[in-house]
């Protein structure tokens, strides 16, 4: 699948604190991946540390957190991890999930899903 990028609004969970990012759409990443700075100035605090391994093959500890990811007019909550300050930001598939979206890999675009029960 080729890649692509995508806006995303992060806000904090109050709402009173929001950042609109280009992301790399990634749906080889679990979760989505924000620079540190920018999720402390939304106030998102880290509430767990997890071991992930990133695309070159580098192990590498991240702390997680939580804020609210919209695109599209569609919104949910999710864990975001705290990357790197000069690091990319992505779009993991868990918040992909969340917002009910799917990857479109020939018009390299997000689609609304198709659920299943």
């Amino acid at each position: 699948m080729g890649t692509f990028n995508c806006m995303v609004r992060f806000d904090s969970l109050d709402g009173e604190r929001s950042v609109e990012i280009e992301t790399l759409v990634d749906t080889g990443a679990s979760y989505s991946i924000v620079p540190s700075a920018i999720l402390r100035r939304l106030g998102v605090e880290p509430t767990d540390r997890h071991r992930v391994t990133l695309a070159d093959g580098r192990r590498v500890t991240y702390d997680l957190g939580q804020a609210h990811a919209t695109v599209d007019g569609r919104s949910t909550p999710t864990w975001v991890y705290f990357g790197e300050d000069d690091g990319p930001s992505l779009l993991g598939a868990y918040t992909l999930e969340g917002l009910r979206l799917a990857v479109d890999p020939y018009e390299r675009r997000l689609v609304p899903s198709v659920g299943t029960a």
